[in-house]
């Protein structure tokens, strides 16, 4: 045996021509082993090898499971925008409300919430919303759809980004690019249609008056039709979609453009909350025309002014 200076210095055997290297850092001495030594000692160092082994690939398998969480955990909207830079260039899967207008700008985003008015319309999204990038259009059938909007709370995986300049004008801080996405809510719709059949004597079928408008330009006549007013919006239509609940009723199918109807008649008719909305099956009387660029944008082929109304039973 003979003296090591340094802790962690390597004992050499000329005769033996052998290295050792001291596994113990704060050992005084190193002892030259004889062969079943050396031989316990490889067997030890092999199994020393083996748990460092291990231990890494747990270390590395423990890494890859934090760096995957924010893609299997869902996040909240509020976590990526208030911590960006813990989440930028990374897949996430967060929930949130997400909104969809079209216009110029457009807007389709994802953000904390969503309000709108009492018939549903103008939404508009409540906090500091991320742009979205490839939504699915399909995901939108089940979500609330008032008629301006598309809305709903829904689960979005993508990839984020948090460098600013995105969006329309580079409006917004925050970008989500979707690769799949699903509603949290799924909404449902029931309708109420017309049946195609003829009224009786001088009266007009809704959809005769729609299939033949010409035949009928300027004549004051007699139809039944679906009223719809909410307060941007007031046609006849083939038919009204509500969610189960009575909210957010919009025409369905063809529509024309109707004007002077009697407010009287209204109180007969479902009627929303502070009277953001009126529908209901009626039965008019009035002058029609067609030709085109009547209503809202100019967005209707015909019009129909209103002398007299009166609701019907389905």
């Amino acid at each position: 045996m003979f003296q090591v200076e340094h802790p962690a210095t390597i004992c050499y055997n000329p005769e033996q021509n052998w290295q050792l290297i001291q596994y113990a850092l704060y050992a005084k001495r190193c002892i030259l082993p004889q062969r079943e030594d050396i031989r316990m000692l490889r067997a030890s160092w092999r199994a020393t090898l083996l748990l460092m082994i291990l231990t890494f690939s747990l270390l590395v398998l423990a890494t890859c499971t934090n760096r995957s969480s924010a893609f299997t955990t869902p996040l909240y909207v509020q976590q990526l925008t208030t911590s960006p830079d813990a989440y930028a260039g990374r897949d996430v899967t967060v929930d949130g409300a997400y909104v969809w207008r079209p216009g110029d700008p457009s807007l389709s985003v994802l953000a904390v919430g969503v309000s709108t008015l009492d018939n549903g319309l103008d939404a508009q999204p409540i906090g500091e919303p991320i742009w979205l990038e490839g939504f699915p259009a399909e995901v939108t059938e089940h979500l609330h759809r008032p008629g301006d909007s598309v809305y709903g709370f829904v689960r979005v995986r993508g990839r984020f980004e948090a460098n600013g300049n995105y969006g329309p004008g580079g409006a917004y801080r925050y970008l989500l690019t979707v690769s799949s996405a699903e509603p949290i809510e799924r909404i449902r719709r029931v309708e109420q249609r017309l049946t195609d059949r003829p009224l009786g004597p001088d009266k007009v079928s809704f959809f005769e008056l729609l299939r033949n408008p010409e035949q009928y330009q300027g004549q004051r006549i007699t139809t039944q039709a679906y009223y719809f007013w909410n307060s941007v919006i007031y046609v006849l239509a083939e038919g009204i979609s509500t969610e189960e609940d009575g909210s957010s009723p919009q025409p369905i199918g063809s529509a024309i453009w109707v004007e002077q109807f009697p407010p009287e008649q209204s109180a007969a008719l479902t009627i929303g909350p502070n009277n953001s909305f009126v529908w209901g099956l009626v039965e008019v009387t009035g002058t029609f025309q067609t030709g085109g660029g009547f209503g809202r944008d100019g967005a209707y082929k015909s019009i129909f002014f209103v002398e007299s109304a009166r609701p019907v039973q389905p």
